[in-house]
Formats: C-alpha cells, sequence, structure tokens
C-alpha cells in the first residue's frame, strides 16, 4: 500500500521525554519495509498537543486530505498516541480516514482494527488505549506545571523552554536587580518578533510568515526551518501574556 507517514512531537513532551521524530520516522520505516508498504510522502506537526483536532494540525490535515484525494491508500504513525491524546479526537481521525472504504491505518506494530459489530472488544480496547494517553498527557502537564511554579518561587523564567527574543540568565550572568533565570532580549531575535508580529497583523497566515523568514535566510532559535507551528506557538505566547508585557515570546 501507499501510505503517508505522519510525525508528531508535543511542546511538552520534548520537555518531559525528549521524544525525537528522527526516531518515530526509523520506526515508521521500519514498519512499513517489514509489512511491504510504501511511505510516498511525509507530514509533521512539531510542537502540537495530540487533543488537538485535525483541523488544527496543518500536517495532519494534509495527511488527510491526501489520502481523501486518493494520493495514498492510508495513513501510518508509530503508536496511535502521535495520532491523538484524546479519545474524542483519535475516533473522529478514524472515522474520517475510514469514510474510505480501503484506505487503511497502521501503527509500528500493525494495522489498526476498524469496527467490528460482532467483536465490540476491538472498539473497546482501542478507545481504552486512548483513555490512558490521554491521562499520561495530563499527567506529563501537572509534572511541568509544579516544576515552573517552583521555579517561579525562586524568581526565575519558569514557562517552559526559553522563548524566541530572550535567553535566560545563567549563574554568574545575573544583573541587578534580576534573578537568576530572568530573561534578558536578544537583540537580533526581538527585530524578528517585531517583523512576525508586522506581517500577522497584516493579514499574513503563520505559514505565509514562515516561508518569507526562510526565504529571507533568517535563523530559527536552533538554527533551523521555520515551521508554521513555530510561528503559530510565537503568537500564542504574545496572546497569552507568558513573557513580560508588551513583547512576544
Amino acid at each position: 500500500m501507499k501510505l503517508i507517514g505522519y510525525l508528531r512531537v508535543s511542546t511538552i513532551e520534548q520537555a518531559e521525554h525528549g521524544f525525537g521524530l528522527d526516531a518515530q520516522r526509523a520506526a515508521i520505516k521500519a514498519a512499513a519495509k517489514a509489512g511491504g508498504h510504501r511511505i510516498v510522502r511525509w507530514t509533521t506537526d512539531e510542537g502540537l498537543s495530540g487533543a488537538k483536532p485535525a483541523d488544527e494540525r496543518p500536517g495532519l490535515t494534509e495527511a488527510l486530505e491526501a489520502i481523501a484525494a486518493s494520493d495514498a491508500d492510508g495513513l501510518i504513525v508509530r503508536d496511535l498516541d502521535r495520532l491523538a491524546r484524546s479519545v474524542t479526537v483519535q475516533e473522529a481521525v478514524l472515522a474520517s480516514l475510514w469514510q474510505k472504504p480501503r484506505s487503511e491505518v497502521f501503527t509500528a506494530t500493525g494495522p489498526v482494527p476498524r469496527d467490528d459489530p460482532d467483536d465490540p472488544m476491538r472498539t473497546a480496547y482501542r478507545e481504552m488505549t486512548a483513555v490512558f494517553a490521554g491521562l499520561e498527557r495530563r499527567m506529563i502537564s501537572k509534572r511541568l506545571r509544579d516544576g515552573r511554579n517552583a521555579k517561579a518561587a525562586k524568581g526565575g523564567w519558569a514557562a517552559g523552554r526559553t522563548p524566541y527574543g530572550y535567553h535566560s540568565e545563567k549563574k554568574g550572568e545575573r544583573s541587578a536587580g534580576n534573578a537568576h533565570g530572568a530573561l534578558v532580549e536578544i537583540n537580533d531575535e526581538q527585530r524578528v518578533l517585531a517583523q512576525i508580529l508586522e506581517l500577522s497583523e497584516g493579514g499574513k497566515s503563520s505559514r505565509e510568515i514562515a516561508a518569507i523568514l526562510t526565504a529571507q535566510k533568517v535563523p530559527t532559535k536552533r538554527r533551523g526551518r521555520w515551521q508554521s507551528a513555530t510561528i503559530t506557538r510565537i503568537l500564542a505566547r504574545r496572546q497569552e501574556s507568558v513573557v513580560p508585557k508588551g513583547v512576544a515570546a
């Protein structure tokens, strides 16, 4: 079968476990080869929660549209929790995929079984797997929240990975009046932030902004390629006032 390989990792999973997209890709390649399938396209959602519906994940949306257009016969993920960490989201995505009679969904361990009225346990087991995936997501979130609260009590930056446009002061870099871990602006990145905000306010989408910055060869914080999800996170942090008032993260 011609399959689309779907990769996803959320921000909290990266922080807690270090889940890697490369590891997911390797597992999917091995499973596809073992099953005699061919990967015809890869789609990715980096930094997006598995609790988000498909229409809020560009990579998953792209995959579903390609399968609906018969560009591929199905989808393959490392595990079902890469597809969703919510029962409702998982079942909605599977139902969408299975609207085409011959489309299939695979994980690294084999095909995901369709509903069978003569075997209700099949559906129950799949749904229970999603229940525990959702529980794990909430437990990870709680552990990170507890850690942030403890750090915040000491006066440091406590909202996760240091946001774009800033660096967190390390020991020995403390400036007058600032606690260890306080955010300090990075001038070059602040200019890029201003450009992102200007483009967004001018009606550009996250995907369009990412394409513009990539074309301009503007480096990301990790010196990688700009992605729509990265722009979305930057704009969301501004709206949530995660960083000092009046600036973006």
